[in-house]
């Protein structure tokens, strides 16, 4: 397929935003990382280390019945979470939630992006700052990261109220920390990479940062410190978890 402008042709490693940028990336890139690190890729790697297969569903009301048809749990929302519904977007709550086989998991942003990705029948990883380095490597081993074979890195971005995208710093951060890990496994940078991969020598401390912007005061205030804690804790997960049946994230 003849590559445009937009695809960022002859570069191993590209980056965009949002649901937009995904679609064009799966057109041309052999691979798609998308990154959602408040919360739901941070809340993936969480459920794909533990054993659980992971479904990304769209934030809508049809998820329950979707999860009923596969015979899996359904996460809900932060605040719904009760005895009989133990599993939510929540990485704290994901981390000692009982053990399902399978999973539905919705969000607004990740979960939205990854299922319309997977659709396209390009394979997906969930990246966060969490697993970051362990995603370079095993994409970098698995032959991903030159211009024939490239790395389309998503940075999900959060919601306006209006539904349209807000570029966020975590997801900006998560992106950049996998390009640096492809970036020094010899991957070639489109310029939008090189850009955001900028952004990770911008900011001295991560965890500050992800802890003061707007997405990670928003979540502190809403009770929530442990899951902006939980994501900030860079390079300490070696999961990979990786779409490529189009329904759901097993670990590589």
């Amino acid at each position: 397929m003849a590559e445009g402008v937009h695809s960022q042709p002859g570069s191993g490693a590209r980056f965009d935003w949002g649901p937009a940028g995904a679609a064009e990336l799966a057109r041309v890139c052999s691979i798609l990382v998308v990154v959602d690190v408040l919360s739901f890729s941070t809340a993936v790697d969480i459920a794909v280390g533990r054993g659980i297969r992971v479904h990304p569903f769209p934030w809508n009301d049809q998820a329950r019945a979707y999860a009923t048809r596969l015979g899996a749990a359904v996460a809900v929302g932060r605040h719904q979470v009760n005895a009989e519904q133990p599993w939510s977007l929540s990485p704290a709550v994901l981390r000692s939630a009982p053990l399902v086989d399978q999973l539905v998991l919705p969000s607004p942003n990740g979960a939205t992006i990854c299922s319309a990705a997977a659709s396209t029948g390009v394979p997906v990883v969930a990246a966060c700052l969490r697993n970051a380095p362990a995603v370079a490597r095993w994409l970098h081993t698995s032959g991903y990261g030159t211009p024939t074979n490239a790395v389309g890195v998503i940075a999900a971005g959060e919601l306006w109220q209006d539904g349209t995208l807000r570029p966020c710093v975590e997801d900006l951060l998560g992106a950049a920390a996998v390009l640096d890990g492809l970036s020094m496994l010899g991957a070639p940078l489109s310029v939008e990479a090189a850009v955001a991969l900028a952004a990770l020598a911008a900011v001295h401390n991560v965890e500050a940062a992800v802890r003061r912007c707007v997405s990670g005061q928003e979540l502190i205030q809403r009770g929530f410190a442990e899951d902006v804690r939980l994501a900030v804790e860079s390079g300490t997960s070696h999961t990979v978890p990786v779409m490529t049946d189009g329904e759901s994230f097993t670990a590589a």
